[in-house]
């Protein structure tokens, strides 16, 4: 009988250390969940396709940040990943966007049309593309996407024509990239 009582004693203390060992994990894996990253950095990727003359656009942003952003300059409650009005998202995203980066191609400012987001872990992609243009000589890209609402927001761009890419990044508040192709 003894035995059997130090087995029930040890089993009541291994099942209470176990358990409190897995209340301070869940609960330190959700206040971990709502703290803010470590770094602010958005990445946009610009590619001439010669066979339709556009350029494709695709920019990464941490979604929460980007919510934020939308939140603070619209005054509207925003949800990109499960919005009430598609229609209406659309619409403030490509608002703000447009109040926040231009693309010069060869001197013309090119209008970008938004076609599309997706989440991707815990940031967006966001695509878009431009009308027709003529293959670059210079893009140009003014980009303070965030940086209104982050201070240390980081931007790299990589833009691609033909079989030559180039890359630069600038730091809040430097907001514009030059790149020049033969």
């Amino acid at each position: 009988m003894l035995k059997i009582l130090n087995i029930r004693a040890l089993h009541r203390a291994f099942t209470s250390a176990v358990a409190w060992v897995l209340v301070w994990s869940l609960l330190g894996g959700l206040l971990s969940s709502f703290a803010p990253h470590p770094y602010y950095l958005g990445v946009t990727e610009i590619k001439y396709n010669s066979k339709t003359s556009v350029m494709e656009l695709s920019m990464k942003l941490f979604t929460g940040d980007l919510e934020d952003a939308l939140r603070k300059t619209t005054g509207k409650p925003v949800d990109l990943l499960n919005p009430k009005d598609k229609a209406e998202m659309y619409a403030l995203l490509r608002d703000y966007i447009k109040k926040r980066f231009t693309l010069k191609i060869n001197g013309n400012i090119s209008d970008i049309h938004l076609l599309g987001y997706e989440k991707e872990e815990d940031a967006v992609w966001i695509y878009m593309q431009t009308s027709k243009v003529k293959k670059p000589k210079t893009v140009d890209i003014d980009n303070s996407l965030l940086f209104d609402y982050l201070p240390q927001q980081i931007q790299i761009v990589h833009v691609t024509v033909g079989d030559s890419k180039q890359s630069a990044k600038v730091t809040n508040p430097d907001h514009i990239f030059s790149f020049r192709f033969q």
